[in-house]
């Protein structure tokens, strides 16, 4: 009788356990979708399955669904999609953020990373703060901060020391636009300095150098004003303006994409160029190698220039993350969505993240001591670049490394804050102001004795009503 009990009661919990455990365990579907992952890639592929592969390790089984949104437009394409109800899991913003986050579909990150140390351990200072003052998006690098590059062949058959001025500046775009670095026979034809989009770049650098130290400045009279209406900030777009009418800089950047940008950097057609990233500065590396097969061409950082208000990186805004990773707060699988990020944030991740593949990107010895190959210069990370992971050798080149190093020792706080969505007319005005006067100014359309003109443009576009309310804040 007790063996027929026993038998019973092993049968009962027998079934009970089949109940409470299905017979296959699913993974985790996590719907993810972000600018720099598409299905048609097969590196991006390659890394998502290597991620589930990583995760399903430290025990967690999630099925990671990319989808695919063009780049060309992205954040537009991407707003149509939450728009429409379709909201992913892991959401990859460049813009248009903030809208979602006021109407409560973007999850308040910092009880997350609280939770999870990865993450925690990762961010980077200018992280910690933007976290503070908006906890949506999650963009784990080091401050962009643009910084210029020259061929070190160009630099050498000039004979010219990196420039250390604003002045030295000048003279070096000279000295390239003078001379046939580029060999076709006609000196006079090849650009200083390029860009595309706007001034963004240049500012990086300049700004400090003008005395442009921060978003809002006070003016004579001890009153908050927006540095674009400053006398700093006429004094460098004067400097821009110059440099272009004596064809020293590219008076088309207005017009310029990224890749055609890069492409007058790589034909010759213009003497040095502006790297956002010290990885983006050795794709470009990479990218000046293949365009000149049997050469072997090195990039050289130029030093940050001294002007009359001083030397430094421009100010770097810690209002909120301009862009990065959001997740919904609607999913159902929030947290399996934030384990993604952390694991990315993790050692295990990174390594993915940013060495690529062993066999591709680098090599490992029977010491296990790794080597980089030649494809390392054009992989870059899809997620993360944590502050606390260290590559196992030499990644970056000594130009890219030395980027870093300046980023590292120049940052400075800005005082911009996140604006109401009531202004968001306002700032969207007189930013569409500001970049036509300037675009005006250095194509040469516009004078910079019609600098008063611009200002009260700007003031009536908005600009007086968002300084009251500056002051507010600034008190």
């Amino acid at each position: 009788m007790l063996r027929r009990t026993l038998m019973l009661s092993t049968a009962a919990m027998a079934l009970v356990g089949a109940l409470a455990v299905p017979a296959f365990a699913q993974s985790v579907p996590i719907r993810i979708v972000s600018k720099d992952l598409l299905t048609t890639n097969p590196e991006d592929v390659k890394e998502i399955e290597a991620i589930e592969a990583g995760l399903k390790a430290a025990g967690t089984d999630v099925d990671l669904q990319i989808l695919d949104l063009p780049g060309s437009g992205y954040a537009d394409a991407l707003s149509v999609q939450l728009l429409s109800g379709d909201i992913p899991d892991i959401i990859y913003f460049q813009g248009g953020d903030q809208k979602m986050a006021e109407q409560g579909i973007l999850e308040d990150l910092n009880p997350w990373i609280e939770k999870y140390p990865n993450l925690k351990a990762a961010l980077w200072p200018h992280n910690v703060e933007r976290l503070k003052n908006y906890p949506y998006l999650l963009y784990i690098y080091p401050p962009r901060a643009p910084q210029p590059v020259i061929r070190q062949d160009w630099l050498d058959k000039l004979g010219m020391a990196p420039p250390t001025t604003v002045e030295e500046y000048e003279a070096l775009f000279k000295a390239i636009h003078d001379g046939d670095l580029d060999g076709d026979g006609t000196p006079g034809n090849t650009l200083g300095l390029t860009g595309y989009g706007n001034t963004a770049e240049l500012d990086s650098i300049f700004n400090q150098a003008f005395g442009v130290t921060a978003t809002w400045m006070k003016d004579a009279s001890g009153a908050w004003v927006n540095e674009r209406v400053t006398d700093a900030e006429k004094a460098k777009i004067e400097y821009y303006a110059r440099l272009a009418s004596e064809g020293l800089f590219d008076k088309e950047y207005v017009t310029n994409t990224f890749d055609v940008k890069e492409d007058k950097f790589y034909t010759g057609k213009a003497g040095v160029i502006f790297g956002s990233s010290p990885e983006v500065i050795d794709i470009y590396g990479g990218k000046m190698n293949q365009a000149h097969p049997g050469e072997t061409i090195k990039l050289a950082l130029l030093p940050l220039p001294k002007g009359p208000g001083g030397r430094g990186l421009a100010a770097v805004d810690v209002s909120k993350e301009s862009r990065g990773f959001a997740v919904s707060s609607v999913s159902e699988h929030k947290e399996e969505a934030v384990k993604v990020l952390d694991f990315m944030a993790s050692k295990a991740g990174q390594d993915i993240d940013r060495m690529g593949f062993e066999g591709e990107q680098y090599t490992k010895d029977a010491s296990g001591a790794v080597t980089f190959t030649d494809k390392i210069s054009t992989w870059y990370a899809r997620f993360f670049n944590a502050a606390n992971w260290t590559a196992p050798t030499q990644q970056l080149s000594p130009t890219a490394q030395a980027a870093l190093d300046t980023i590292k020792a120049g940052f400075v706080a800005d005082n911009a804050f996140v604006w109401p969505s009531d202004y968001a007319a306002d700032v969207d005005a007189t930013e569409q102001v500001y970049r036509s006067w300037v675009a005006k100014f250095i194509t040469g359309e516009a004078k910079i004795d019609q600098w008063d003109q611009f200002v009260s443009e700007y003031n009536a576009a908005g600009g007086t009503k968002l300084a009251e309310y500056a002051r507010t804040v600034l008190k």
